[in-house]
């Protein structure tokens, strides 16, 4: 047992000669394939990544996390010598603030869902009432699950939060350590960035719901594991029945190939409307798949910006929402 434990780490190097010496051949796409998806060899893949990565331009990433801001709180793209001068008015577009859960409480993660404004498509106060039930029952669901080790592993369930008829669902990956801390989705670097793109629609937070394929943190924030995304994903597919959004955002490839149930790229995927099936006899629903906010964090780029912004736009116009003066461009 010990020596085809041993094989396996000596593949890796195997592999990454494979790759470096046959660049573009189907044998080096074999062998990347293998190193992006065994675990074992990825982790010996990714070490040698790391001792090969140049020093970082510390000045050049601020100065490219700061622009990105500006963009999506300005509606427009800024070049390195332009000032903003509109920082009153990003201000007062900002998201309205969703009181954070006390910890491990069933009951805490469903006030998140209590009180919502009206949304942008009126509903019946009845209607909303029993969304409102309905959803914090699969909260208490989800708090309670410990169908595999993250359930243990947690510190908070992150079911998810917004209004429970919300035109609008974003999805995500899985928790970060300050969404684990908080038990709310996207509440960290990737989420005030969320916020953003959310408040440059003309949108606020609470009028859209924000939620996870898991609803538990994966160790170190790895990627989530096929048997993870098995027992969580019928929480989502209740959520998404229940709420019955117009439109769902899937942020990042993980989410949108889980809930389109393809292996494409998100570069392949982005940029149109796809159709989520909610089920047999159900009518499906448009999902446009974009970039993850965690994704222009770490891959910033004027273009990786636009695509986002482009893909919103298209959300808003299939909604029959009013595009922003100055996100017309």
């Amino acid at each position: 047992m010990s020596k085809r434990r041993g094989s396996r780490q000596r593949g890796a190097p195997f592999l990454l000669r494979h790759v470096q010496s046959r660049k573009g051949s189907r044998v080096a796409q074999l062998a990347m394939a293998l190193l992006r998806y065994h675990p074992v060899l990825r982790a010996t893949w990714t070490t040698r990544r790391m001792k090969n990565m140049p020093d970082v331009d510390v000045n050049k990433a601020v100065r490219q996390h700061l622009e990105m801001e500006g963009f999506f709180a300005g509606f427009a793209v800024r070049g390195k010598a332009e000032a903003r001068t509109d920082s009153a008015p990003a201000d007062a577009a900002s998201p309205v603030a969703v009181p954070a859960p006390s910890p491990a409480r069933a009951s805490d993660s469903q006030s998140m869902i209590a009180s919502p404004p009206a949304p942008t498509l009126a509903h019946s106060p009845e209607s909303e009432a029993e969304a409102v039930r309905e959803l914090q029952a699969i909260a208490a669901e989800v708090d309670q699950c410990r169908k595999c080790q993250l359930g243990s592993m947690r510190k908070h369930s992150v079911p998810g939060e917004g209004h429970p008829r919300a035109r609008i669902m974003f999805i995500g990956e899985a928790p970060g350590a300050d969404e684990d801390t908080q038990g709310r989705p996207f509440v960290g670097r990737a989420g005030q960035l969320l916020d953003k793109i959310i408040a440059a629609c003309g949108l606020r937070r609470d009028e859209v719901f924000i939620g996870n394929i898991l609803k538990c943190r994966p160790p170190e924030n790895r990627e989530p594991r096929p048997e993870e995304i098995i027992n969580c994903l019928p929480y989502l597919q209740k959520q998404i029945e229940t709420i019955n959004p117009d439109i769902i955002v899937a942020l990042g490839g993980h989410a949108a190939k889980t809930l389109l149930n393809t292996v494409k790229p998100i570069g392949q995927l982005r940029g149109q409307f796809h159709e989520y099936c909610t089920g047999i006899g159900r009518p499906s629903i448009k999902l446009m798949a974009t970039f993850h906010p965690a994704y222009l964090l770490r891959n910033y780029s004027e273009q990786n910006r636009r695509y986002v912004w482009e893909d919103m736009k298209k959300v808003l116009a299939e909604l029959g929402l009013p595009i922003p003066e100055r996100g017309r461009g």
